[in-house]
């Protein structure tokens, strides 16, 4: 999730001269108010001049005007993407905590993976309910908001955080699976999935850790006014807030992105070899059949037929696929704009990452939201194991037993 900023705002700047000298010159406090206020205002218009001028050419063109209009369609789109997806979360995670289900470590995996996604989002709905349609884009400056905001923020990248950790793991148990069934690893992982589980979600708090010191809730004052206002602040030119983003940038995202992208090409790779067997037994069956014409034995057919949990395995590695595909998708773009922001500093951060940042934010939450359409257009046990668990009164109890025998490796 977008990492989120407040304004800058100057401080409360207060008046050394006293009310005799003030009225000596012959100055009602009123007009030595005015004064300072238009100074301050004469102030930002020249530093916003000079950034402009500093930062022209970042972030022009049509790209960056659509991304603008959809701005404006954030909050209902997020909204209606959330309230999917927290009820499409809670029925994998019901699914998935089925007998039948819970025998395989990688369903484990992804029920963890559906929890902290659906905390993702019953977390961002009061979110973008509140900034994106109640007040429409205005910041609300309050103390409450302020914390919120700061909540949200280590909330939602901790978690993020975890379903990172965790989609890894899911890739490195089914390459292991896959490469080594029966090697000492493998045996390593299947005694300790548990293990396996829980470290992502003790690593991440310490991962995200630098984020806790960068942002805080600062406290500035209207000029005219004098009235009290919050946002989330953070020092740009601190070594701490660059560390943070190359950390969060690279170690948080990038590398789990290579590590994928290694591990989906491996997989990838065994599912093209599988096509090829299958397709040379096509070519061996179609030549059995003019053999039993000619009364030749047909034991070596039966012999060479693919087993049956061969085959789900298939599907099986092809779901997964699909899904770090899905969070490559995901990750990729926010590594990239995290990694630029720390390389290219002020400019880029503040003219293109929020731009982007809603966009990145709208990855996300599809990637957490449609776990439950691809398990269910992928894996045919999940369907059934749904249809048991929700339609018992249309469904034969002989399919479910015959499907319901896995090994530790299928879905």
């Amino acid at each position: 999730m977008q990492e989120l900023s407040g304004p800058v705002h100057l401080g409360h700047h207060r008046s050394d001269l006293n009310a005799s000298l003030l009225e000596s010159l012959h100055i009602s406090p009123e007009e030595f108010n005015d004064f300072m206020a238009r100074l301050a205002d004469m102030k930002i218009k020249n530093k916003s001049l000079a950034e402009i001028s500093e930062c022209e050419g970042y972030c022009q063109g049509e790209i960056y005007k659509w991304l603008r209009t959809y701005n404006g369609m954030h909050g209902y789109v997020s909204l209606l993407i959330c309230i999917f997806g927290t009820i499409a979360n809670i029925l994998n995670i019901m699914v998935l905590t089925r007998k039948e289900m819970a025998k395989a470590p990688i369903n484990n995996i992804l029920k963890w993976l559906a929890v902290a996604d659906m905390f993702v989002m019953l977390e961002y709905i009061p979110y973008t309910s509140y900034q994106y349609i109640y007040m429409k884009g205005d910041k609300d400056l309050s103390y409450g908001w302020a914390v919120y905001l700061l909540f949200h923020m280590h909330f939602t990248q901790i978690l993020h955080t975890i379903s990172i950790g965790l989609t890894v793991t899911l890739a490195i148990w089914r390459y292991v699976a896959i490469r080594h069934p029966n090697g000492s690893c493998a045996n390593f992982l299947l005694a300790h999935s548990r293990e396996a589980i829980l470290f992502p979600f003790l690593i991440s708090p310490i991962l995200c850790l630098p984020t806790y010191f960068v942002f805080k809730v600062r406290e500035t004052h209207e000029l005219a006014t004098d009235e009290a206002m919050f946002h989330v602040y953070f020092d740009n030119n601190s070594i701490l807030y660059r560390f943070n983003f190359w950390i969060h940038s690279v170690i948080i995202k990038l590398l789990p992105c290579c590590i994928l992208t290694i591990i989906s090409l491996v997989l990838m790779h065994v599912l093209c070899e599988a096509s090829r067997r299958r397709l040379k037994l096509k070519d061996y069956d179609t030549t059995a059949k003019y053999a039993i014409q000619f009364n030749l034995n047909d034991q070596t057919k039966s012999k060479r037929r693919p087993p049956r949990c061969d085959r789900r395995n298939d599907r099986t590695t092809l779901l997964l696929v699909a899904v770090l595909i899905l969070f490559l998708v995901t990750e990729f773009p926010q590594g990239l704009l995290g990694l630029l922001s720390g390389i290219l500093k002020k400019c880029f951060f503040e003219h293109c990452y929020p731009p982007f940042g809603e966009i990145v934010d709208l990855l996300a939450l599809i990637n957490a939201a449609v776990g439950f359409v691809l398990y269910g257009f992928m894996s045919k046990q999940f369907r059934t194991t749904f249809r048991s668990l929700f339609f018992k009164r249309h469904f034969g109890s002989s399919e479910m037993t015959r499907l319901t025998r896995v090994t530790t490796t299928c879905v």
